[in-house]
């Protein structure tokens, strides 16, 4: 019976058959209006549901509502997207003095659409980081265009994820990220998966995190893809969040490849841990298409790193 009998029959009021009828009348009311997929009317307001996360042109989500976050934009999210805004821009390598000693490549997002490869190989890029996910909903709906067509222009490609680490876990994230573009293969032209962590474009520089608790988030990314795909990723980073919101951990140094960004004429000091960087991002725009970058090394080298 509904709660308004219940609490008739304890007061001692409504106890003529009347009033019970009419209570059972209403109590099979909304039964039948149940049955018929009509909701009875509610005594208190409900709270509007959340609405549904927006999505991308794949059709897969493209924002995320976890715990009262704000949604992303993840097309506004790539390598780098945050980096000028925290720690500025100097003047640029002259990349002729460096190329006989390293080699260049770029790195792009959805932000720069279909890209054209063969133009980019003929600029002289023998490289390319593509995101291919953000979070635990988003995917570059050019990222078949940009990874596939980097390759076939003849240039070493791999993928990378852009970190969410207040949103989901690290093993999560990996997971995606995986799944969906981050994968690798001994063929001698597919870099290891790359790891982007950087200023939180949404709120608080660590994303909310400790120290302690980023760097086990970053392990557990690190050690999924590793696990998934035979590689450790490649990290993404500048010098000053890594002191900032890892505490500037070395523990990663003996095992993942650094891909500094700093955007000067010289990489300056590595985080904790690295003696070298094996990428540097020197600058967000250029010669090429998106950011601007240099492997540490002769183009035999590149291809050492992408065969393993």
């Amino acid at each position: 019976m509904p709660s308004t009998s219940r609490s008739a029959r304890s007061t001692g009021t409504n106890r003529s058959p009347k009033p019970r009828r009419l209570a059972v009348l209403a109590a099979l009311a909304t039964a039948a209006a149940l049955t018929a997929g009509v909701s009875a009317p509610a005594h208190a307001a409900e709270p509007a549901p959340t609405a549904a996360p927006a999505t991308t042109p794949d059709g897969s989500a493209g924002a995320e509502r976890q715990g009262g976050l704000p949604p992303i934009h993840p097309e506004r999210d790539f390598a780098g997207s945050t980096v000028a805004a925290h720690e500025g821009r100097a003047d640029t390598p002259a990349l002729a003095s460096l190329t006989a000693t390293q080699t260049p490549g770029l790195d792009v997002a959805s932000y720069q659409g279909n890209v054209d490869w063969a133009s980019v190989a003929g600029n002289g890029a023998r490289f390319a980081y593509v995101k291919a996910t953000e979070g635990t909903t988003y995917r570059n709906p050019y990222f078949a265009q940009q990874y596939n067509g980097s390759y076939n222009a003849g240039l070493i490609r791999g993928a990378y994820h852009f970190a969410l680490p207040d949103r989901s876990s690290g093993t999560a994230q990996a997971n995606w990220f995986v799944d969906h573009g981050g994968g690798w293969s001994r063929d001698g032209r597919t870099l290891p998966p790359a790891l982007d962590i950087e200023y939180n474009p949404y709120g608080a520089t660590c994303f909310g995190l400790s120290q302690s608790a980023m760097v086990s988030w970053i392990r557990a990314f690190s050690n999924t893809v590793r696990s998934r795909t035979g590689r450790y990723p490649t990290i993404y980073t500048t010098t000053g969040w890594w002191a900032t919101c890892t505490g500037n951990n070395s523990s990663f140094g003996a095992t993942n490849p650094l891909w500094i960004a700093r955007y000067a004429s010289a990489v300056g000091t590595l985080p904790n841990g690295w003696t070298y960087q094996t990428f540097w991002q020197y600058a967000d725009s250029g010669t090429f298409p998106g950011d601007q970058n240099l492997f540490n090394g002769a183009y035999d080298r590149l291809k050492a790193l992408a065969n393993g």
